[in-house]
């Protein structure tokens, strides 16, 4: 395998622009792997230990069905609420418990910091599988894959993040990366759901060129991505204060007819209401693509934190099914 080897992902901090681009080129090769094309058992007699304590559809699956498709096998916690979790027991008692059954762990936490508690707790790798609002770096990789894919490059575009940045996780790791390849930002939300102070400067400071405001639709004539989420409800403790923003932005496809060619809408997804479904059949909609490449994302992740090398021609060493 070229480059080091990855003890953890907790945050993108964790990994250096080399290793974000090795990691990406990994999984171009391993796409026939993930369609299901060819099966490549490099992961066999490995165990991937599911700990979702938050409901989650994409990154739980993704992760299952990207072990499985690399021959390896997948515990899961469950329903937290027919767990030990219910009993008492801890996070760290959890995280030895599974650590003993497991060779790598995805975890989604509702509390933010969890997951690097959990990896000091631990002595396999852990995925950090979204903390509450801090951080989702699986998420982020999938994501500059996927805007990758679409432009052949990450270094220099515009892109335009929208909707729900106070408490995205999502936003929160990806401006970070983003800004490592020297895009410029434009954010984009109602006031109340700003990008928090700290990121924002923590940005500039780092050299990025970083705009901020409320005019999602005037800010996409120049960009190459626009990436929309949802107002999540779940992280208000204010009913009022989520009804304030909920709705702020409906992408329809009249509000693409100026923008470039090439330009790529994303969503982390689940949506809502914020992007049409109108959007779904332009040439510009990418978030269903984005989903799949959860999984070549995470079998490129997996196998970089378990060790294991990514043949050069994944053809010539993979069997048809």
């Amino acid at each position: 395998m070229e480059g080091s080897i990855v003890a953890g992902l907790i945050t993108m901090d964790d990994l250096t622009n080399e290793q974000i681009l090795e990691i990406l080129s990994d999984a171009e090769r391993l796409l026939p792997v993930a369609r299901g094309e060819l099966y490549l058992p490099l992961l066999k007699g490995r165990i991937l230990g599911n700990l979702f304590f938050e409901p989650s559809t994409r990154t739980r699956m993704s992760f299952e069905t990207a072990m499985k498709r690399l021959g390896g096998d997948v515990v899961n916690l469950g329903d937290v609420k027919t767990s030990s979790v219910v009993k008492g027991e801890t996070l760290f008692d959890t995280i030895q418990m599974v650590d003993g059954y497991t060779d790598i762990i995805a975890m989604r936490h509702p509390r933010q910091g969890a997951a690097q508690y959990a990896q000091d707790a631990a002595r396999v790798p852990i995925l950090n599988g979204g903390d509450g609002a801090g951080h989702h770096p699986t998420q982020t990789m999938l994501d500059l894959f996927t805007i990758q894919q679409a432009h052949g490059r990450l270094n220099g575009l515009k892109v335009v993040l929208a909707g729900d940045l106070r408490y995205g996780r999502t936003v929160h790791s990806l401006s970070h990366a983003l800004v490592r390849f020297g895009c410029d930002l434009i954010f984009a939300s109602p006031d109340l759901l700003r990008m928090p102070e700290e990121i924002v400067s923590d940005l500039r400071a780092h050299g990025a060129n970083v705009l901020e405001t409320e005019d999602l639709y005037g800010s996409m004539a120049e960009a190459d991505v626009v990436y929309m989420t949802r107002i999540q409800k779940e992280r208000f403790a204010d009913e009022d204060e989520y009804a304030r923003c909920a709705g702020a932005y409906k992408l329809h496809a009249r509000h693409l007819e100026d923008v470039k060619q090439d330009m790529i809408v994303m969503h982390p997804l689940p949506r809502v209401d914020e992007i049409d479904p109108t959007v779904d059949k332009t040439r510009h909609a990418r978030y269903f693509e984005q989903a799949f490449n959860g999984v070549v994302a995470r079998m490129a992740l997996l196998c970089r934190l378990l060790g294991v090398t990514v043949p050069a021609d994944v053809s010539a060493e993979g069997g048809a099914l």
